[in-house]
């Protein structure tokens, strides 16, 4: 993978950990998801209004993506609600690079060095290692994460393959599979009824505009991986996208005063380093 392109996705990384963080303190996660959806689904219309439509060939992946996408959000509003999850989430970011580099190597014919796939592993390996220092997670819990982990492959996988086939179009590609938001506050409404989602514009207005600046960092964040995957290797893509949790750990250690373990420090140095190895 070339080195601005390495750099760019590492941007990425950042921003995903940033809306992570603005949106930590939020209590409800499902209310969350849904401004933030709105944010993501609004700019997406505003990009299909004005920009050529991809390649036909893309369609189907586009349409699959965006399935998966809205699976993997009612997914992760769920596994909040469940304590040894939450613990366990972070497997699901260090599992998803190696499904999908083995994914790429299935369905894209994608081969990679030794050298990336030592980068991979250690960033795998280590993102793993921040999720378990110190933590007890259940088979439940670790078999969820796991499962999560899937998902995030699935849909990397399908739009690594998709961007390819959109004739150069990865901002309309990204644009059209964000479409597919909309549906997130159909799902809530559904569930909660229309004045649960205005309520919270009155009564906590800092929280609504966390979360649609939340969909806005998100939607720039994973646009940067989908533009990165019309050429980079698609597990190097992902192991670095995945580095997100070393910033995470970064800002909550310099802006949230947590307490962060020597052996966290060393884990995050493992990824420091797979990154260095993806980046040669």
């Amino acid at each position: 993978m070339l080195s601005y392109t390495g750099g760019i996705v590492l941007f990425a990384a950042l921003l995903h950990a940033s809306w992570n963080a603005m949106l930590h303190g939020n209590r409800d996660r499902f209310l969350s998801m849904t401004w933030m959806s709105i944010a993501i689904a609004v700019v997406a219309t505003l990009v299909v209004l004005s920009t050529p439509l991809p390649a036909s060939a893309s369609w189907p992946y586009i349409a699959a993506s965006g399935l998966v996408h809205i699976a993997y959000n009612v997914s992760l509003v769920r596994s909040y609600r469940r304590s040894d999850l939450a613990l366990a989430y972070p497997i699901a970011r260090g599992s998803s690079p190696l499904l999908v580099t083995l994914g790429a190597a299935l369905f894209a014919h994608e081969a990679i060095g030794p050298l990336h796939v030592l980068g991979i592993v250690m960033i795998s390996g280590g993102i793993i290692a921040i999720a378990l220092q110190g933590r007890h997670v259940s088979r439940a819990g670790a078999l969820a994460a796991f499962t999560t982990g899937a998902t995030i492959a699935l849909y990397t996988v399908i739009d690594g393959i998709g961007v390819r086939l959109s004739d150069g179009q990865p901002l309309s590609y990204t644009a059209w599979m964000f479409l597919f938001y909309w549906a997130m506050p159909v799902l809530f409404v559904a569930a909660r009824g229309i004045a649960a989602v205005w309520e919270p514009v009155r009564a906590e207005p800092l929280s609504v505009a966390a979360s649609l600046a939340g969909g806005l960092v998100s939607i720039a964040a994973y646009g940067i991986v989908i533009w990165a995957l019309q050429s980079g290797a698609m597990g190097a893509v992902s192991a670095l996208r995945e580095t997100s949790v070393v910033f995470a750990v970064l800002i909550g250690r310099l802006f949230l005063r947590e307490a962060v373990s020597t052996t966290r420090w060393l884990a995050c140095v493992v990824v420091a380093a797979g990154a260095v190895c993806l980046g040669l």
